[in-house]
C-alpha cells in the first residue's frame, strides 16, 4: 500500500440507479481480495447517516458473499438527498442543530469514526459534496481520501463517458414500454405518453427509444388481425436539447393518428420544463424545488403537460401518461453495466489504497481513459449530443427528422 488505510466507509446518495447494490458488492469484494485487513463500514441513507452517525460494519459473512449484491437493485444501505452546504434545509429536517456547520458535523463524525477513505456512489451532487467535505477536512489537517463512483441513469456527468446504471435503465425502460404500448388498442384514437427520467439530459429517453425499437424490429407482426408494427412503433421522441415546434409536430402526429388510430410518444421529463415553469411563475404559482434547487419534476408533471398540448390537436379519444423512472432506476444491473461496475470498483479500491482521490470514470477529455477524475472537473448537466449518428437515424426512421 502507498498509504496507510485501516478503515473505509461507503455511502450511496441521490436517486436510485441500477448499479448501487452491485457497486457496493464490488467494493467489498475488491477490498476483501486485496486488503482483507481493512475494516469496512457503511453509512445508512447516505449523508443523512453520516450526520446522524447511523452506520453498520460489514461483517465477514457479507464479505464472503458480496457477489450476491449483483442480483439485486436498489441500495441495501439506503439513499437520501442531502446537501451538506444547505444548512437551512438540514436544520429544518432535524439533521443538524441550528448554528451548526453541517460540514463540520460530518467531518467530526468521520474523524471520530477513524475513517481513512470515503467511497461515495452517486451523481455529480453526491460527488461534489464529497469533494467539499474532503477539502474542509484537509483545511483541518485530517487527511481523507475520497473516491467516488458515477451513478446516474441520466448519463449526464461531465466529463464521464458512461455513468453506471444508465445502460440498464434504458433496457428496463424498453421493457416498460413494451407493456404500456400494448395499451394502444384499449380505446380508439389513443395517445400514449411514455415519460422517461432525464432532467437536463435526453440521453436516457433517446437510448430507451432506441432499445425499444431494437426489440420492435425483432418481432413478427400480423397486420391482418390488427397486430401492426406501425401501431406499436415510436412516433415521437422529445429531449431537452432539441427545440420543439408544437404546432408542426401536432400536424405530423395527427396524420399518424388518422391513419392508425394511435400515437406513442417518448418524452424526457426535462423536455418542456422551461415552458411549464414560466407558466407557473406567470400565474404566481409556487415552483416546487428540492434542497439542491432543482425543480421537482414529479410535482409539475411534464408528461401530463405534453399530453394536454397534443390531445386536442390529435383529436385523442383516450390519453395514457405513464412514467418508467422508478421501474427502471430500481432494477438490478444488466451484464453490460456489471462489467463496467467491476472495472470501476476495482480501480476505485486501487486508487483509495494509494491515496488518490477523484471520481472514477472514462475521461472524455483524456481519450476515454478510465481513471480517477479530479473533483473540480466533475459537473452535472452534460447535454446529450442530438447530432450523434444513432439518434439522428432513429428520428429519420420514425419520420421526425
Amino acid at each position: 500500500m502507498a498509504t496507510q488505510v485501516s478503515k473505509v466507509a461507503l455511502l450511496t446518495a441521490g436517486g436510485f440507479a441500477p448499479c448501487l447494490s452491485a457497486a457496493i458488492g464490488g467494493l467489498i469484494q475488491r477490498y476483501t481480495d486485496v486488503a482483507p485487513e481493512v475494516e469496512i463500514i457503511a453509512y445508512r441513507y447516505g449523508y443523512q447517516g453520516l450526520l446522524a452517525g447511523d452506520c453498520l460494519t460489514v461483517p465477514p459473512q457479507v464479505r464472503a458473499k458480496a457477489g450476491l449484491l449483483d442480483r439485486f437493485g436498489g441500495s441495501p444501505i439506503g439513499n437520501s438527498r442531502v446537501k451538506l452546504t444547505n444548512a437551512a434545509d438540514l436544520v429544518e429536517r432535524g439533521l443538524v442543530a441550528d448554528g451548526v456547520d453541517p460540514l463540520q458535523a460530518a467531518a467530526d463524525r468521520l474523524t471520530a469514526d477513524g475513517v481513512d477513505v470515503l467511497h461515495t456512489i452517486g451523481g455529480d451532487d453526491t460527488n461534489t459534496t464529497a469533494a467539499d467535505l474532503a477539502a474542509f477536512l484537509a483545511e483541518q489537517g485530517h487527511d481523507l481520501t475520497v473516491v467516488g463512483l458515477p451513478k446516474t441513469i441520466d448519463n449526464d456527468v461531465v466529463p464521464i463517458k458512461q455513468s453506471l446504471g444508465a445502460w440498464t435503465a434504458a433496457e428496463q425502460g424498453s421493457l416498460f414500454a413494451q407493456n404500456i404500448i400494448a395499451e394502444h388498442n384499449s380505446g380508439s384514437r389513443m395517445l400514449i405518453v411514455h415519460e422517461v427520467m432525464g432532467r437536463n439530459c435526453g440521453w436516457l429517453t433517446a437510448a430507451t427509444a432506441a432499445a425499444y425499437r431494437k426489440w420492435l424490429k425483432a418481432q413478427e407482426f400480423l397486420p391482418g388481425i390488427g397486430l401492426s408494427q406501425e401501431a406499436w412503433d415510436v412516433h415521437g421522441v422529445y429531449v431537452p436539447e432539441a427545440d420543439l415546434d408544437l404546432e408542426a409536430e401536432g400536424v405530423r402526429l395527427k396524420k399518424i393518428m388518422d391513419e392508425i388510430s394511435s400515437v406513442n410518444l417518448f418524452i424526457s421529463e426535462g423536455a418542456g420544463v422551461e415552458a411549464i415553469v414560466a407558466e407557473l411563475e406567470r400565474t404566481g404559482a409556487e415552483v416546487p424545488r428540492d434542497p439542491f434547487g432543482h425543480v421537482k419534476l414529479d410535482k409539475i408533471n411534464p408528461g401530463a403537460w405534453f399530453a394536454e398540448q397534443f390531445a386536442e390537436t390529435l383529436g385523442a379519444g383516450k390519453v395514457l401518461v405513464q412514467k418508467s423512472g422508478y421501474f427502471s432506476r430500481s432494477a438490478r444491473a444488466n451484464d453490460q453495466d456489471l462489467e463496467l461496475i467491476k472495472q470501476m470498483t476495482d480501480l476505485a479500491v486501487d486508487c483509495a489504497l494509494r491515496g488518490e482521490s477523484g471520481v472514477i470514470g472514462q475521461d472524455e477529455e483524456r481519450g476515454g481513459e478510465l481513471r480517477a477524475i479530479e473533483f473540480p472537473r466533475i459537473a452535472g448537466g452534460k447535454p446529450f449530443d442530438i447530432t450523434t449518428d444513432w439518434f439522428t437515424a432513429l428520428l429519420a426512421e420514425i419520420g421526425q427528422a
